[in-house]
C-alpha cells in the first residue's frame, strides 16, 4: 500500500508525506525519512531508501518539511526548530496511526533535525544519519552561498540556490534560530543505536562534525566513505551509502514473523 498523506505539525501547518506499507501489518517497523535543505521527500535518497526498505518488509514515511515540496508554508520562514517540530509531528502521526516500532533516517539538514529530535525522544528504535549537520548550521549556509552574516541581519533575508537551481529567499530568523541550537548537546542524550555515514570529501558539512557527534552518542557507529562528497555524486558512493544505512536499519529492527498467528 502506497498513499499520499496530509497531516499537521503542532502549529497547524499542513505537511505532506508518502506512506508506503508493503505488508499492511502495523506491528512491523516503520522508518521516517527526512530530506535535506531545499530538497524534498521526492529526492533520490528518500525514494531509493523507500524502495530498498520496502523490499525488506519495512514500511516508510517520507515527508516534506515546512516550506518544502508539497507542504504548506513559505521557504523563507523555515528554521531548524520548525524542522524539529515537523519531525516530531511525523513521528506522532505514524504512532497515532498504529505503528509502534518507529525508526528515523535524516540527511544533512534533516540529519540535524533528526539529532535534535532523537536527543529528546523515547519514541524511536533506531537512528541513521547521512552527512548530518551537528553544529553552526547558519554559518555553513552563509559560507556555502558566500553571504555576509551582518548584511543578512541588516537586510532581513538572503537569496540561496535551491537543489533545483531556483533562487529562494531565506530569512535571518533561520540563522538566529540555528545559533542557539547545538546538536552535540542533544547527541549525548540519544538512547537508540545510531549510524552516521559521512564522506571524507564532503565540501559542505565537515567530517569532523560527525566524528565529534559519534563520540558523544552512547551507541554510535561512524562509517566514513573515502572520496565521497556531500551529495554522493559518484554512483558507487551513493550505493554504498544506501547499503550502509539500509543494512543498519534492518539489523536493528528486523521485521517479526506473524505468519503463524
Amino acid at each position: 500500500m502506497k498513499r499520499k498523506i496530509y497531516f499537521k505539525n503542532s502549529k497547524g501547518h499542513q505537511l505532506c508525506g508518502n506512506l508506503s506499507d508493503p505488508t499492511g501489518d502495523k506491528r512491523q517497523p516503520l522508518i521516517v525519512l527526512c530530506h535535506g535543505f531545499t530538497t524534498s521527500k521526492d529526492g533520490r535518497t528518500c525514494v531509493r531508501l523507500e524502495e530498498i526498505l520496502n523490499q525488506k518488509a519495512f514500511s516508510t514515511f517520507r515527508f516534506d518539511f515546512f516550506g518544502h515540496g508539497e507542504s504548506a508554508g513559505e521557504f523563507a520562514d523555515i528554521t531548524i526548530s520548525e524542522a524539529v517540530d515537523d519531525v516530531q509531528s511525523a513521528i506522532r502521526f505514524v504512532k497515532d496511526s498504529g505503528y509502534q516500532r518507529v525508526g528515523l533516517v535524516g540527511s544533512s539538514f534533516g540529519g540535524f533535525a533528526s539529532i535534535l529530535t532523537a536527543g529528546q525522544s523515547d519514541d524511536l528504535s533506531v537512528l541513521a544519519l547521512k552527512s548530518p549537520v551537528s553544529d553552526y548550521l547558519g554559518l555553513l549556509i552563509a559560507r556555502d552561498h558566500d553571504i555576509d552574516i551582518e548584511a543578512w541581519k541588516q537586510e532581513g533575508s538572503i537569496t540561496v540556490e535551491g537543489a533545483d537551481g531556483k533562487n529562494l529567499r531565506l530569512n535571518y530568523s533561520f540563522f538566529a534560530d540555528a545559533e542557539r541550537l547545538n546538536g552535540y548537546a542533544f547527541a549525548k542524550n540519544i538512547k537508540v543505536p545510531t549510524l552516521i555515514v559521512h564522506g571524507d570529501r564532503d565540501e559542505t558539512v565537515p567530517l569532523e562534525q560527525s566524528r565529534k557527534a559519534a563520540e558523544l552518542i552512547p551507541d554510535c557507529y561512524l562509517e566514513v566513505i573515502e572520496g565521497a562528497d556531500h551529495v554522493y555524486s559518484d554512483p558507487k558512493h551513493f550505493e554504498r551509502m544506501l547499503g550502509l544505512i539500509s543494512d543498519f536499519v534492518v539489523s536493528m529492527g528486523a521485521p517479526e514473523d506473524h505468519s503463524n498467528e
